[in-house]
């Protein structure tokens, strides 16, 4: 299965490579939104969650269906701008109906390729984003119901909305990703231009190819639905996101310029751990003995009692292992009475390495 893009007779100038704010901020509200997604990013979903003030918080989760389980549209712009402001500009130029068509696609469905009728204007449809938003809850219901009610007053809420998360964190994370994104887009439109499109698809991600034949030229994006859309008369825009990996976005749906959302590798976000400590997990979890226990204290909380019986070891030769995890900062500890629970801090060792936590928890 996957998504492709027809691009026959396009010329290259038409394909373009560029950051995206805009783009930028819904990916790294996903992550804020969906953290387990992004084990990559734990630090810093940590940090920013913490850090946000409680009203904004409230207000990200009314509306986070336009970004958690799938990516609206409306956050994918095929005409990137150097700031968010401008890019919320020109959002404020679309239609009602394609707005909130777009706003409202609250979960994958088979309508998507072949289009559907903005809820403005189709009952059926309105019943249906309706319905989506009461399964997730009374806040999602009551946020839909307004926008169906008030498109104007909606937009200008999700406006404000976007530009309270760039004064809260993101004016700050674009600054130090917006450099490295930039940097990445001219390097696929250098290759690009010195050795084609074939090489600059690839090199954006290992799921994308160009192919080529009598039929004409496709963009084809390896992912688990199906999906087909022209470019004539367009163009495609490829944005670069730090924030997007494993995911890989591309926007296909009727009457929309496509648009595909491709992960580069993830600079310092601020939260990086250091050499020394990086070294000390590895060399915690190195230990055959530690490597088994590993296995239990990834699957729930044990006692040390609970792990001396299960590995047949004293329970004094427990505790010296799990003071050497806990000082590498790959336990969580609790008490509950005169019990003390350890667990494995997954989201620490997924940092270190998805093989090794697979190997845990196979």
């Amino acid at each position: 299965m996957s998504v492709t893009i027809d691009i026959t007779g396009l010329p290259q100038e038409r394909i373009v490579f560029c950051p995206s704010p805009l783009a930028e901020l819904g990916a790294a509200l996903h992550a804020l939104a969906e953290p387990a997604h992004h084990p990559r990013l734990h630090a810093w979903t940590t940090t920013t969650s913490a850090a946000l003030k409680p009203e904004l918080a409230d207000r990200l989760h009314e509306a986070d269906f336009m970004w958690n389980s799938t990516r609206s549209d409306i956050l994918l712009p095929a005409r990137p701008r150097e700031t968010l402001a401008e890019e919320l500009d020109d959002l404020d130029l679309m239609d009602d109906e394609k707005f909130v068509g777009s706003a409202l696609e609250i979960s994958c469905n088979s309508k998507y390729t072949h289009g559907a009728p903005s809820p403005l204007v189709d009952e059926r449809m309105r019943r249906r984003a309706l319905d989506l938003a009461a399964a997730r809850g009374p806040r999602q219901t009551a946020f839909v119901e307004r926008m169906l009610a008030d498109p104007p007053g909606t937009r200008a809420w999700i406006r404000r909305l976007l530009e309270d998360c760039e004064e809260a964190f993101f004016a700050d994370t674009w600054r130090r990703v917006g450099i490295q994104l930039a940097t990445d887009a001219r390097h696929k439109t250098e290759l690009m231009r010195r050795k084609g499109l074939a090489d600059a698809v690839s090199a954006a991600s290992s799921a994308m190819v160009l192919e080529e034949d009598e039929r004409g030229s496709r963009i084809v994006v390896d992912k688990l639905v199906q999906g087909h859309t022209r470019a004539e008369g367009t163009g495609v825009t490829f944005l670069p996101t730090a924030f997007g990996w494993p995911h890989l976005f591309a926007l296909h749906a009727p009457g929309w310029q496509p648009v595909v959302q491709y992960p580069v590798p993830a600079g310092d976000l601020g939260g990086a751990a250091a050499t020394e400590l990086v070294t000390l997990r590895l060399e915690a979890i190195a230990h055959p003995m530690r490597m088994r226990l590993c296995r239990s204290l990834a699957r729930g909380s044990n006692t040390t009692s609970e792990l001396a019986d299960a590995y047949n070891i004293s329970a004094p030769e427990v505790s010296r292992h799990l003071a050497v995890m806990k000082k590498a900062g790959l336990l969580t500890t609790q008490r509950r009475g005169r019990y003390v629970l350890h667990q494995l801090d997954v989201s620490v060792v997924a940092r270190l390495g998805s093989d090794f936590l697979e190997s845990v928890l196979r």
